[in-house]
C-alpha cells in the first residue's frame, strides 16, 4: 500500500498563506490523479482540488483563486500553496490518489486571527 504523508499545516491569521506537502511512498506519477481534501469540525471530508496525470486541475469555488498546486516529481511530493486564508479554511487537510489510497494522518489548518 502508498503510504501518504501530510505537513505543513499551521495557525496562521487571515489573509496569510500556507504551502502544504504530500509525500507519497511511491511515484505519484503512478496514479491518474490526486486531491486535497478538508475536514472542519463537525463536518464531512470533501474535495477541495484535484490534479490529473496529465496536469489538468481543478478547484472548488472557495479554492479558486487563492489555492494552487505544485508538484515535485523527483520526490514524489505534491504541494497545495494557499494564500488568502479566510477562517473558513481552518480544517485537517488531506491528500489522496486516484487509484484511492489509505488516509493519511492529515495536516491541521487553523486560520484565526
Amino acid at each position: 500500500q502508498v503510504q501518504l504523508v501530510e505537513s505543513g499545516g499551521g495557525l496562521v491569521q487571515p489573509g496569510g498563506s500556507l504551502k502544504l506537502s504530500c509525500a507519497a511512498s511511491r511515484s505519484i506519477l503512478s496514479f491518474n490523479a490526486m486531491g486535497w481534501y478538508r475536514q472542519a469540525p463537525g463536518k464531512q471530508r470533501e474535495l477541495v482540488a484535484f490534479i490529473t496525470r496529465d496536469s489538468r486541475t481543478n478547484y472548488t469555488d472557495s479554492a479558486k483563486g487563492r489555492f494552487a498546486f505544485d508538484v515535485d516529481i523527483a520526490k514524489n511530493t505534491l504541494y497545495l500553496q494557499m494564500i488568502d486564508l479566510k477562517p473558513e479554511d481552518t480544517a485537517v487537510y488531506y491528500c489522496n490518489a486516484h487509484p484511492f489510497q489509505p488516509w493519511g494522518q492529515g495536516t491541521q489548518v487553523t486560520v484565526s486571527s
